[in-house]
C-alpha cells in the first residue's frame, strides 16, 4: 500500500489559504509577508521531491501550480513525477502538457484504489478541502507540516470540523528554527 502524505504551510491557528500568494484571500502570501526566510527550515520540502513518487491535487490547487511549476527549478523533480487530480469537473482539455503524466480522478474511492497500487509515496500539496475529505475518509497516512508564528483569523483551514472518532497521530520529526516556524512529521496511527 502507497503511503498519502499530506504536506501544509500552516498558521499557528490552522489556516493554509494562500501562502504563497495566490489572489483572493486578504493575507495571501502569508509564508514569506511575515516570517524571515531560512533556507533550513524549507528542507523538509525538497526532501519531499526527493521521496515522492507521485503528487496528488484537488482542482484549484492544480489550476494554481500547473502554469507555474513545471517552469520552476524549485520543483523539478516534480516535472516527470506521475500526478493525480481529483476533480469532479476538470476535463482532459483542462490538463497541461508539459508537466507530465496526469490522471483525473473522480472520486476517494479512486484515490483510495490508487493507494493499494505498486509504488512509493504519494505527496498532497495545497488543496485544502481535499486534504480535509482525505482526512475524513482516512486516507491520509502522514502530515508534514511547516507551521508559522502567525495567527491569521479567517480563511480555509488544514482540518474538518467533521464531528468524528479521535485520530491518534504519532509525532515522528519535529524542529523549530530561528524564524518561529516548526517542522512537524505526524504519522497517522490506525
Amino acid at each position: 500500500m502507497r503511503k498519502l502524505i499530506a504536506s501544509a504551510f500552516v498558521s499557528l491557528d490552522g489556516v493554509v489559504e494562500a501562502p504563497g500568494g495566490e489572489p483572493g484571500y486578504r493575507n495571501s502570501g502569508w509564508t514569506f509577508k511575515h516570517t524571515e526566510f531560512l533556507p533550513e527550515a524549507f528542507e523538509l520540502k525538497g526532501r519531499e521531491q526527493q521521496e515522492a513518487t507521485a503528487m496528488l491535487l484537488g482542482r484549484t490547487s492544480y489550476e494554481a501550480f500547473s502554469p507555474v511549476w513545471p517552469d520552476m527549478a524549485d520543483f523539478a523533480d516534480y516535472k516527470e513525477m506521475p500526478k493525480y487530480v481529483v476533480s469532479t469537473t476538470l476535463g482532459e482539455d483542462d490538463l497541461v502538457s508539459n508537466w507530465g503524466e496526469t490522471t483525473i480522478l473522480r472520486s476517494l474511492d479512486e484515490v483510495a484504489a490508487l493507494k493499494e497500487t505498486e509504488g512509493g509515496p504519494i505527496i498532497v500539496h495545497g488543496s485544502a478541502s481535499l486534504v480535509r475529505a482525505l482526512a475524513d475518509a482516512d486516507l491520509i497516512d502522514r502530515y508534514h507540516l511547516l507551521v508559522f508564528p502567525l495567527l491569521l483569523g479567517a480563511g480555509k483551514r488544514l482540518f474538518s470540523t467533521t464531528d468524528k472518532d479521535a485520530q491518534k497521530l504519532q509525532l515522528v520529526e519535529q524542529e523549530a528554527y530561528a524564524n518561529g516556524v516548526q517542522k512537524q512529521v505526524f504519522d497517522v496511527v490506525r
